[in-house]
């Protein structure tokens, strides 16, 4: 696939003015015992909260180097990160390395703001997940380094099931499973009629995309005639996973359906629903007294591969986050090194060993025979991506798919929501933000 690089105003020409600043030379070819600099981090808060016994390990290793450098690790919450990190990469007190949502690295990429990477200094970088190696690549140049996966699976209550259908075991195929569902509906239903069966957010645009892949379908797809993006989801095979969809969330869930899925574990936490579908490790979420969880739920959540409507697994969102460095930042060289250990098969490891999906298949392979790992690591190599286009950030703040979905909620057609979604994703997709 052929796309002319667009620069973005104003970020691109600041980066390239300070380009040559980065790695070649200068600091870069120190000893490294004389480096004196400071390296600022951004990481996610799911390390401090989950991995920050890696985070540290890496730091000291990384001092062991460069006992003069200074890593600030800087930890960021998704919902306000890529609007600070626009602000940072308009002046002068930004990151040199950034983890990125694997969704957000294209629009990165086209405006200049990453640096350039070569693969062959990051451990097992022949066998980086091909769904996260993609978001990290633009015209056979690599910007950035896969740094852990993640796939969506069915989290049930074990409890529940079997008190409803005399069996804990989950079921194999969609129809099956719904009968189990409204089971558990009416055994719990009746004294909470705020209890969902199955709870899908109205507005949970990752489930539901996932029905339309079930089904064929895509959100858009590139035309290389035209050589631009167009959107597809006016298409028949589209429409029917987006009705199936919201048909499930008509009738199973019986709460707001109007919301997200930001709280989902929290519901079954507070045993509002018996079954929710979401990322693997959300399911440690539910139970997790720090996280709003509940500890009485404890060994009684379990994960599962959801099944889809056609007689396979549902297929899941690749999801996952990516490592980067700045390209304006003048440590460029220590970022790509910091980066290095922070991936390395080592570090992939401890991220194994929490049940985090490795960067790569090779260490992916063990965890699909693992109980607790199985679902979601199976789920990966079918799994399905969002469109890699210069526009789709703008696509996902424009909250054209949340919006479809409400729309249809409240009676609209599929064909005429999901006109005016192609409609909108086609007036944005195509543009760098």
């Amino acid at each position: 696939m052929k796309r002319k690089l667009i620069a973005a105003v104003g970020v691109a020409a600041m980066i390239t003015g300070v380009a040559a600043c980065g790695s070649e030379g200068g600091e870069a070819a120190k000893n490294p015992k004389d480096r004196k600099e400071t390296l600022t981090v951004w990481l996610m808060s799911d390390a401090q909260s989950t991995w920050p016994e890696l985070v540290k390990d890496v730091n000291d290793q990384f001092k062991e180097k460069y006992p003069d450098v200074t890593v600030k690790v800087q930890y960021q919450q998704w919902a306000d990160k890529a609007k600070k990190l626009d602000t940072a990469l308009g002046g002068s007190n930004f990151p040199d390395v950034v983890e990125l949502g694997n969704t957000e690295t294209m629009t990165y990429i086209l405006n200049g703001a990453l640096g350039e990477i070569d693969p062959k200094k990051y451990d097992n970088s022949d066998t980086w997940i091909q769904g996260l190696k993609d978001t990290c690549a633009f015209e056979g140049k690599q910007y950035c380094v896969p740094y852990y996966a993640g796939a969506r699976v069915a989290i049930y209550n074990t409890e529940m099931f079997k008190k409803a259908t005399g069996s804990d075991a989950f079921p194999q195929t969609e129809d099956e499973l719904l009968t189990a569902v409204g089971k558990v509906q009416a055994e719990y239903g009746k004294k909470d009629k705020r209890f969902s069966g199955l709870y899908l957010p109205g507005r949970y645009w990752y489930a539901a995309m996932s029905y339309v892949a079930a089904y064929g379908g895509k959100i858009a797809e590139y035309d290389e005639g035209a050589k631009e993006w167009k959107a597809t989801l006016s298409s028949p095979e589209a429409q029917k996973g987006i009705q199936h969809y919201v048909d499930l969330v008509k009738k199973y869930n019986k709460g707001d359906q109007t919301k997200d899925e930001q709280d989902h574990a929290n519901v079954m936490a507070n045993e509002k629903a018996a079954l929710i579908y979401g990322n693997g490790w959300e399911a440690g979420g539910v139970v997790d007294g720090k996280a709003n969880g509940n500890p009485e739920l404890e060994g009684k959540i379990k994960t599962a591969g959801m099944p889809g409507p056609n007689g396979k697994a549902l297929p899941s969102f690749i999801g996952g986050s990516d490592l980067a460095t700045i390209s304006k930042s003048k440590v460029q060289d220590l970022g790509q090194e910091w980066i290095s250990l922070f991936t390395s098969e080592k570090s992939q490891e401890v991220l194994a060993s929490k049940d985090i999906l490795p960067n790569n298949t090779k260490q992916l392979e063990p965890l699909k025979q693992k109980e607790s790992t199985a679902p979601i690591a199976n789920a990966v190599p079918d799994a399905w991506f969002t469109p890699i286009a210069p526009g789709w950030t703008a696509v996902e703040k424009d909250e054209v798919l949340e919006d479809m979905l409400l729309n249809v909620l409240k009676g609209t057609e599929v064909a005429d929501a999901t006109k005016k979604a192609d409609t909108r994703i086609n007036e944005l997709i195509n543009k760098a933000s």
